[in-house]
């Protein structure tokens, strides 16, 4: 989770620099949470080096991976730009997808990829709906829940308005909502009852 989380900031640190207008404490708070992550993935190396003489083999072979992935998006970044000029002004490609291609939010765009990678926590968050309700932490499902209906809002007042920021903000603040519905009923309401002599 960890990795993930670098990568999803690390996307959000550049969606905020790049938005109108721009988001400072987006910006700040992503940042910040990049090195607080990276912090605990050195944290966890060292943890795994002191307890598994063996680790060492396992964590080359990641780093190995996450250099190959890293020299993946790199080249892919390389090529984007030409890319997306030969799609969007090819009369072979269907005009839906060059419009696609050529929209301030599309794929060849931050706006775009940073959300897109959202939709891991959102995924995550729907995959989980029967977790027990002593499992659920109360403060983080209000803050997923509050943070879920505010960046919806949110993602149709920036410049370029950002449909799929909102699609996925409404599906965790749905997702987060029912969790907090769960634990708030579990907690405050089926609980009292069964105390209750």
């Amino acid at each position: 989770m960890t990795g993930t989380m670098v990568v999803y900031s690390s996307l959000f640190v550049r969606f905020a620099w790049a938005v109108n207008p721009r988001n400072y404490l987006l910006f700040a708070c992503h940042a910040f949470n990049v090195v607080a992550q990276l912090n605990q993935l050195r944290r966890a190396i060292d943890y795994k080096l002191e307890t598994d003489p063996a680790a060492i083999d396992e964590i080359k072979t990641l780093g190995t991976q996450a250099a190959v992935a890293g020299a993946g998006v790199l080249g892919t970044v390389a090529v984007s730009t030409p890319l997306q000029r030969a799609i969007v002004s090819s009369a072979v490609v269907p005009k839906p997808v060059r419009d696609f291609a050529a929209h301030p939010a599309g794929p060849f765009q931050i706006h775009f990829w940073a959300p897109t990678f959202k939709w891991m926590l959102s995924v995550a968050n729907l995959a989980d709906l029967d977790r027990p309700t002593d499992k659920i932490s109360l403060s983080q499902t209000t803050a997923l829940t509050a943070t879920g209906v505010i960046w919806s809002r949110y993602s149709m007042v920036i410049t370029p308005v950002n449909y799929n920021l909102m699609a996925v903000n409404l599906a965790l603040g749905s997702s987060s909502g029912y969790h907090l519905f769960r634990k708030l009923k579990a907690d405050y309401v089926d609980a009292p009852k069964a105390a209750a002599p």
